[in-house]
């Protein structure tokens, strides 16, 4: 089984539509709070996320807690972390997957705080997305970003452990939440075996059609 973890998680919706997804695969979701919205059983029958009783998921009180109770914060910087950001070097489909993997995606707002990318920069990979300048044409009608707080900022001059990518790379269109954890997930599970997706590692080389 695998594992997709929200981290602090804003967007009622795009929770919803990760669980929806979970639940199809068999996977387990992990929810790192504090959340952006409220799981009472009054506000998912609003949501009409009537399949919630059928999802395997687990609140957690912060990161340090994830570890904890996951086991991980006993094994160091560890391969079974997968960290889905848009500052990686490398791309989600170099990564090696298997079962018991936990695929990890941060807030919509600002993703994974980037101490934690810090901590396990062999373990980010990103999806890779064409430039605003190629995929907006209206692109100069859209506003900077306000701004960002001073720690955040002051990480950015760093690069990181030479992990990431030009950390002045801003993109304002990107995949949602949903829409990434898909994409990851659904290549983890193409990797470990998910029945009727083949492994492209075992088949065949294309021979170009020679």
């Amino acid at each position: 089984m695998l594992n997709l973890v929200l981290y602090e998680p804003e967007i009622p919706a795009n929770t919803g539509n990760i669980g929806r997804t979970c639940v199809v695969t068999g996977t387990r979701l992990h929810l790192i709070g504090p959340l952006g919205f409220s799981l009472d059983d009054r506000s998912l029958h609003r949501a009409g996320l009537g399949f919630w009783p059928n999802l395997d998921v687990t609140l957690y009180e912060g990161w340090r807690d994830f570890l904890t109770r996951t086991g991980l914060a006993e094994q160091g910087p560890e391969p079974r972390l997968h960290l889905l950001t848009k500052k990686a070097a490398r791309i989600y489909t170099e990564t090696a997957y298997h079962d018991g993997d936990y695929l990890v995606l941060g807030r919509e707002s600002t993703g994974i705080p980037e101490e934690t990318l810090a901590r396990y920069p062999e373990s980010c990979a990103r999806i890779p997305m064409l430039p605003d300048t190629a995929s907006i044409r209206n692109i100069a009608a859209w506003k900077e970003p306000a701004g960002e707080d001073l720690e955040h900022a002051a990480l950015r001059p760093q690069d990181i452990c030479g992990n990431f990518i030009d950390p002045n790379d801003y993109r304002v269109s990107a995949l949602n939440l949903s829409n990434a954890a898909a994409v990851a997930l659904f290549e983890a599970l193409r990797q470990t075996g998910f029945p009727g997706m083949a492994d492209a590692r075992d088949m065949p080389a294309h021979d170009g059609g020679r």
